[in-house]
């Protein structure tokens, strides 16, 4: 147990080291491109390479200098919310379309054609027609998130209602269960483990797109504040904000997959 432990803390740190000494070498031999050690003062302030002390960004997250000027933690808050937005939606239209594509061969034949085709599309080609549509920054990025991340809950919807044992649907009937009580009490059981799958894959899709989103459509936002930085040509900021970009959603996938596990009988038998 304890060399499990040791292992789990040293083998990550080893992966640091080797990451960290491969970002000095590139700062050594790119002008301009920012050391560990910069990129830290510019985290959490101190003294940088000028010998100007100067304030972190993370040093005071929620700072409010104006309404285009915030803090860090109000640009994470402004993404979140997008994100949940546009998340929220995918699941009140995927779970429903996913159902019916996977218990009728008609709406699977009438349907898959068209999301096999609109599936691949990059998010960044949705945004000129919905920015034109909605004429609103936070409508265009939530639906964007919406159109591009609902596909993995549909697909995962109709697997799991196709992996329900036809000999449960024959009771069904034996049973006259109306279809509404064969959902509830037969197909959702089964399906729910595989729901929350395309749900976890479709909030990872929904904070990766944001990003890019924010970028075009500017506003407060991590994906906005990561291309003004660039802008500023404050190249420490942008791996900050690449950082902060990889743990949230780390996290995010920590949470949806402890909730996928609490509601799969699989791992609770």
């Amino acid at each position: 147990m304890m060399q499990e432990i040791i292992k789990k803390t040293a083998l990550p740190l080893m992966v640091l080291f080797v990451i960290l000494a491969g970002w000095q070498l590139v700062a050594n031999n790119v002008e301009e491109f920012p050391t560990p050690h910069s990129t830290w003062v510019a985290a959490f302030g101190g003294i940088n390479a000028d010998g100007d002390e100067i304030e972190g960004v993370l040093s005071d997250p929620f700072y409010v200098e104006n309404e285009d000027d915030k803090g860090i933690a109000w640009q994470i808050t402004n993404s979140l919310g997008r994100v949940f937005g546009g998340f929220a939606l995918a699941i009140l239209v995927g779970i429903p379309v996913g159902l019916l594509i996977g218990m009728s061969k008609n709406f699977m034949m009438a349907l898959n054609p068209y999301i096999q085709i609109l599936k691949p599309v990059s998010p960044l080609a949705w945004l000129p027609l919905l920015l034109m549509v909605f004429q609103d920054i936070n409508l265009t990025a939530i639906s964007t998130i919406f159109i591009t991340s609902i596909w993995p809950i549909i697909i995962n919807t109709a697997l799991g209602v196709r992996s329900v044992n036809q000999d449960y649907l024959n009771v069904a009937k034996v049973l006259q269960f109306t279809p509404f009580e064969t959902i509830r009490k037969i197909i959702l059981p089964v399906a729910v483990p595989y729901i929350f799958t395309g749900m976890r894959l479709s909030l990872g899709i929904a904070w990766l797109v944001i990003v890019a989103a924010e970028m075009l459509t500017g506003g407060i936002g991590i994906g906005f504040w990561i291309w003004d930085e660039y802008n500023n040509l404050n190249y420490p900021n942008i791996i900050i904000g690449i950082i902060i970009v990889g743990v949230v959603g780390y996290i995010l996938d920590v949470i949806m997959g402890k909730i996928a596990d609490f509601f799969d009988y699989r791992k609770r038998a």
